[in-house]
């Protein structure tokens, strides 16, 4: 009778004989010589899962792992499931791969783009790093049977990742996931075509490089998407921006954009072309706050600049910051803030380029944790509003489903900093974000107005908005299965809890969309998807506020996401603030417990 180690032993042999990376290869050795079981088991025993969001994880050698041989085994049971879903397609039109500044990201696109063109089928592979809405976009315009990104977005240097996008130009969704992922379990063995790049430069191949046709196909739509009037308001403004790429693929195309739109910039020089090491960053990620953006307030302040826009390492999300001329202080917007600003300028927008158009029929779209200032603006324009599950690929398939049945989708958001500001691209997009922000920026400051005071403008017209959103990080799935099991059982079985600070606020409704549970609806059964494989129970108390608990789906975090609503006529923010403050340290403190099961507090 065989046992674990017969096991490991058996993926020990199988990873010898069919990887043929020799840096991965020796770093197996190694282990194997060093005789490091655990590890082993660890990195041999369990498997990378692909899910929605495609694979992210460490580059290292294993199973569990990102690298040469996963990658291989992924494209091999990617393409079997097209051939399989999409054959005629995918025969036609094939797909369309890019890839990040990142260590590995340009071989494995490579890899898979090799693959593919083994099989027969056409490849569009980006000849240089190029921003992730690229793919989508690309998608949609050549109507691929699929689009891959090669990235790992904000997450550390140590990681990288591989994004799939349906043949609508979105991200995938369940089920697709789960057809992709049995097909890859079952094309493991790797061919020896799939390890031979040469064919990429055979003159008999189907591979194409469509850089510089996206590039100017995506300035032809911000050409015709920008107001002839706000282009000269850019020119004439001359307000001065500072950008940063964030190491990673945004300068070269935001430069082309703002040319396009007369943007005057500056960028942060030390940041702005790709490091795979991210020198000078802590974390990639502009979400995270003052913390990443020191450099760029460095560059703002020395060249009298007062608003910084901010990529992340491939260029999806954007971040934004305002100094304030008086007291000299930056102001870091967050997700929610933006999304407040850009709603308001996305209708502005659109009122002026279609002033006789109804709004009954125009949409705009944010995620469940997100702001819901979307939906009150709704109530007061006009126009519809539809809240998602959390993430694009909810946001990216409810506009193409409402694009289908004839209504406008102007807008979408979530508080994450990602704005998808055209259905050109279905996903989050910080090129074209970046150009609406610098131009409605422009716009308020010829109005003598800053981002800001537009913002506070905003909150007194339709009332305040005020979020608080973090995470604890939690590198243990049994603790965070434990935390969640509580809370479901919290005043005995199937109990959920029904107020904090000793029911000084109550909850009047619970969703919980891990089990499908809805105390709001009838049947108590939730009307949005539900997945088993993430934790998401949202709160509703009696005053108006609203917290969402969730884990996150490429990250060992749990987020925890609270909005705090106020009617117009509720003037006095700092109560509204420190009502919610009192809430979040009670909310994480009772049903949480931080302390108890270890949990890190976010810190910046």
């Amino acid at each position: 009778m065989c046992n674990a180690s017969c096991d490991l032993d058996a993926k020990i042999a199988e990873w010898l004989k069919w990887d043929k990376n020799e840096n991965t290869l020796s770093a197996l050795r190694d282990l194997v010589s060093q005789k490091k079981t655990d590890e082993l088991s660890r990195i041999l025993l369990k498997r990378i899962s692909f899910g929605t969001a495609g694979l992210r994880g460490r580059m290292s050698v294993g199973y569990a792992c990102m690298n040469d041989l996963v990658i291989i085994q992924t494209g091999q049971g990617l393409l079997k499931y097209l051939e399989k879903s999409d054959g005629e397609l995918l025969k036609q039109n094939g797909i369309v791969i890019g890839y990040d500044g990142r260590h590995n990201s340009k071989r494995w696109a490579e890899l898979t783009a090799s693959i593919f063109l083994h099989a027969g089928h056409p490849v569009k592979l980006f000849s240089e790093v190029v921003p992730t809405p690229f793919i989508p976009f690309s998608v949609r315009k050549y109507k691929c049977a699929s689009g891959i990104m090669i990235t790992a977005s904000h997450n550390p240097k140590e990681d990288n990742g591989y994004k799939a996008y349906g043949p609508n130009g979105a991200q995938i969704v369940s089920p697709v996931d789960e057809y992709v992922q049995q097909s890859i379990l079952l094309n493991l063995e790797p061919l020896d075509s799939s390890w031979d790049t040469s064919i990429l430069s055979s003159r008999d191949s189907q591979l194409d490089d469509p850089l510089n046709d996206i590039v100017q196909s995506y300035l032809a739509i911000i050409r015709n998407t920008i107001l002839p009037e706000h282009k000269t308001l850019n020119k004439n403004v001359g307000l001065l921006f500072t950008y940063t790429a964030m190491h990673g693929v945004g300068y070269r195309y935001i430069k082309k954009v703002f040319e396009e739109t007369e943007i005057k910039f500056v960028p942060v020089l030390e940041q702005k072309d790709p490091h795979p090491d991210f020198p000078t960053v802590k974390f990639p990620n502009p979400e995270e706050g003052k913390s990443s953006l020191d450099l760029s307030f460095k560059t703002a302040n020395q060249n009298n600049s007062f608003v910084i826009i901010a990529n992340d390492p491939d260029a999806d999300r954007l971040a934004v910051a305002e100094k304030n001329r008086q007291t000299g202080e930056w102001k870091v917007f967050t997700g929610n803030e933006l999304g407040t600003l850009f709603g308001w300028w996305m209708l502005f927008c659109f009122k002026k380029r279609f002033p006789n158009e109804p709004l009954n029929n125009v949409y705009m779209i944010s995620s469940t944790v997100s702001s819901m200032i979307l939906k009150t603006m709704s109530k007061a324009e006009g126009f519809q509003f539809i809240d998602t599950l959390t993430g694009f690929k909810w946001i990216g398939n409810k506009a193409l489903d409402l694009e289908r049945e004839g209504k406008t989708v102007i807008f979408c958001f979530e508080e994450a900093i990602g704005f998808m500001c055209s259905t050109e691209v279905v996903d989050k997009d910080g090129v074209s974000a970046a150009f609406q922000l610098t131009t409605m920026a422009s716009y308020l400051y010829n109005e003598n107005k800053t981002l800001t005071e537009k913002l506070d403008e905003i909150y007194l017209n339709y009332g305040q908005h005020v979020s608080s959103n973090s995470y604890f990080i939690c590198h243990d799935p049994v603790i965070i299965k434990k935390i969640f099991h509580r809370i479901r059982n919290f005043r005995g079985e199937n109990t959920y809890p029904q107020g904090i600070l000793n029911d000084k606020y109550k909850v009047t409704s619970v969703r919980d969309l891990t089990t499908g549970f809805d105390s709001n609806q009838p049947d108590n059964r939730a009307i949005l998807p539900v997945s088993t494989d993430t934790q998401m129970i949202t709160f509703n108390f009696s005053n108006g506020l609203v917290c969402t608990l969730r884990t996150s789906g490429t990250e060992p975090k749990i987020k925890y996401y609270t909005e705090l609503c106020a009617s117009p006529d509720i003037k006095n923010k700092t109560v509204i603030q420190n009502t919610l403050e009192e809430m979040v340290e009670a909310i994480c403190e009772e049903f949480l417990q931080p302390k108890e099961n270890n949990l890190i507090a976010k810190t910046d």
